[in-house]
């Protein structure tokens, strides 16, 4: 059956092409397995709340007739503003609006959020632009710049909030620096989320098409209920697909926790249970309670446009197993820098087992990918990645290190996890690419800019005086139930064809990097050297196999084998401009004389990459990588394979393209002439 929205009818009617409903809600009360909801073009300013699950044969579909035509808002207009002094304007809103959830009284907070920053999940927004929150009127009627902003001018437009009790009402004082709210377009943020359903298990919906833009979300951390302004909500098998998603106060889409009424931000409400044992109640307690791909998960985010969030264009813990995430555009997260944690990036996701990221344009974010715990069977494949450290004009200086490095992100953050996490035909541009605080990673044929920071650190958990590893649990092979739990060793990562330029750093990136030289800490060594040299110290296979010669059994001589760092693969990279290779890597091709260009350019139809790479990278130098040359993962005892088991060969390059002949060319490209083709 076909139920037709459109909020501009006459009159509301019963769902029927002639007589449609107004409000896509009324349509999301009766759609049941099978069903098409067709949503006119408009502005459609609701929560929705699907009622009833699709079946894997017979989904709800979502759709906008017109691409993006139709718009899912959280936001209200308000153009009541009264002037008050200069730039400076006041409204009064009546809480009876908000219903059960005031923005404007429920400040962000959760595990892992720096709970220094006062934020409310309120937000005001002039012409879609977001305006910063500030803790006192005095501070909107004198803005200061705030330099941790990727946009500091903006950082003027400024709003605080207090409640006149007596009167029940909201009051909000904003600087709109000139402009007039009452004739521009301004909005406040009123509900919670926009496309949501409220009870688990309502899955097998698509959505698409939408705009979904401005909701209330709180803070998602991996051991609390997990909110987004679009998502399944503990079910199986949505398809998010050709929306664009943005302004969500944190998280824009989550595939998500589940609430655990015992363990829900129990860190931060309980203190006595540090948060990364809180977590591990959370991963056992889920075990026990459904979690697994039958009920949970296989979830596909595909050709989205996500941007403008406080925390997290996608976020995930548990829920988001078995998911295909491709084809996106994500960007401008967490760039404001008015929300600060643990949680951030373009995705953030916690036990990502078997997830697939095909194909995205993950830029301009504070962190591009951060794959936190369980990266088990997890799949990054054809992706670019750029412009994820740091604004393009930062400044550093003795004064703002801290807020610096607070917001030094990189492509990709891998923490504490036992792989097989695979990284394959990317092109990571940022000035850093990967942090390695982690084991168990392949990288094969990738372009990689950027320099590996963090290794053999960042695994510990605070203490000061006593040890603190992060035991952090490994799975069945392609599934969710639990087989151990162990400290991170580091090593066991293997490096295949992958091709290493070292950038000139920004002047101001350079600064930095001579600042922190020689100064790194528990989380991060801040190196800005290209390369796999940081794993020179890490045993090949046949020294770490050497140490367990003979018997190694009870009272065998007491040894460090068990705990000590696991062996790294290097072969067939390609090594520009300055990268260095691991000093056990076997004739790494080195080239310290050519000066390799690289670029990204932007045209009408798309990006391309403008360099000179393939005027010095030797062709057909090494074999074909498979799943049967890739050492498998140490600790979960997994191949580097496919979710339904069958093996990887890596004979098609970024575009897909297939790889002629037995011998290959090191990086994402099969020949120089697809540098000339768009990437995305």
């Amino acid at each position: 059956m076909k139920i037709y929205v459109d909020i501009n009818a006459p009159i509301n009617g019963d769902g029927s092409q002639e007589r449609p409903f107004k409000a896509i809600q009324s349509a999301a009360n009766i759609a049941m397995p099978g069903d098409e909801v067709l949503v006119a073009p408009g502005t459609y300013r609701e929560n929705v709340d699907p009622k009833h699950a699709g079946t894997a044969d017979q989904r709800i579909i979502y759709r906008s007739t017109e691409p993006l035509g139709a718009v899912i808002t959280g936001a209200e207009r308000v153009a009541t503003w009264e002037a008050l002094a200069g730039d400076v304007w006041q409204v009064r809103i009546p809480n009876s609006i908000f219903g059960n959830y005031n923005p404007y009284t429920t400040r962000v907070l959760g595990d892992w959020f720096d709970a220094r920053i006062v934020a409310h999940t309120g937000e005001v927004y002039l012409n879609d632009k977001a305006l910063y929150e500030v803790n006192s009127l005095d501070e909107v009627k004198s803005p200061v710049k705030n330099m941790k902003s990727w946009y500091p001018e903006d950082t003027l437009l400024t709003w605080f909030t207090e409640q006149d009790v007596e009167q029940n009402e909201t009051v909000i004082y904003a600087n709109f620096q000139g402009a007039d709210p009452n004739e521009e377009n301004v909005e406040i943020n009123v509900r919670e989320n926009c496309f949501y359903p409220q009870q688990e298990g309502i899955g097998y919906i698509t959505l698409a098409g939408f705009g979904v833009t401005k909701a209330a979300t709180q803070w998602a951390p991996p051991t609390a209920y997990q909110e987004g302004m679009i998502g399944p909500h503990w079910s199986k098998g949505w398809i998010v697909e050709d929306c664009d998603v943005s302004h969500s106060k944190c998280s824009g889409i989550s595939l998500g926790k589940y609430l655990q009424p015992n363990n829900d931000n129990k860190w931060l409400k309980w203190k006595y249970k540090d948060g990364t044992q809180t977590e591990r109640d959370a991963i056992c307690q889920a075990s026990y309670e459904g979690w697994d791909k039958e009920h949970v998960g296989s979830h596909i985010i595909r050709r989205n446009h996500i941007h403008d969030c406080g925390q997290t264009g996608i976020v995930g813990h548990l829920g988001g197993i078995c998911s295909l995430i491709e084809d996106n555009d994500i960007h401008d997260i967490n760039v404001r820098q008015n929300l600060a944690g643990a949680e951030i990036g373009g995705i953030k996701m916690h036990a990502a087992i078997d997830v697939t990221y095909r194909h995205n344009h993950i830029h301009h974010c504070t962190r591009g990918l951060w794959l936190d715990w369980q990266a088990q069977g997890t799949r990054v494949t054809q992706n670019l990645f750029d412009h994820n450290s740091l604004p393009n004009d930062f400044k550093v200086d003795q004064d703002n290190i801290d807020d610096v490095l607070s917001g030094l992100g990189e492509d990709i953050w891998i923490e504490v996890s036992f792989g097989p996490t695979l990284i394959d035909n990317n092109l990571f541009l940022s000035e850093r690419s990967i942090r390695f605080a982690t084991q168990g990673v392949a990288m094969v044929h990738n372009l990689i800019a950027g320099s590996f920071t963090a290794t053999g650190r960042g695994t510990d958990n605070n203490s000061v005086n006593l040890p603190s590893n992060r035991f952090t649990p490994y799975h069945e092979i392609h599934g969710t139930k639990v087989m151990g739990f162990m400290t991170i060793q580091h090593g066991d990562n293997k490096f295949y064809n992958n091709i290493f330029v070292q950038q000139q750093l920004r002047p101001e990136m350079q600064k930095l990097a001579a600042m922190k030289k020689d100064e790194p800490d528990d989380w991060d060594d801040y190196n800005f050297e290209v390369g796999t040299k940081p794993f020179s110290d890490y045993p090949t296979f046949a020294e770490w196999d050497k140490q367990f010669d003979g018997y190694c059994g009870i009272y065998a001589p007491n040894s460090d084998h068990y705990y000590s760092h696991l062996p790294v693969w290097s072969a067939g990279n390609v090594y520009l401009n300055g990268a260095q290779a691991t000093a056990k890597e076997e004739n790494p091709f080195v080239d310290t004389a050519d000066q390799v260009k690289l670029a990204l350019e932007k045209r009408d139809d798309g990006l391309y990459l403008k360099t000179n790479l393939y005027d010095f990278v030797p062709e057909k130098t090494d074999g074909v990588i498979s799943t049967a040359t890739i050492p498998m993962a140490f600790e979960p005892e997994e191949k580097y394979e496919n979710p339904d088991g069958t093996p990887i060969t890596f004979d098609s390059d970024y575009f897909g393209n297939h790889r002629d002949g037995v011998k290959v060319t090191a990086g994402p490209f099969g020949s120089a002439v697809e540098t000339e083709q768009k990437l995305f």
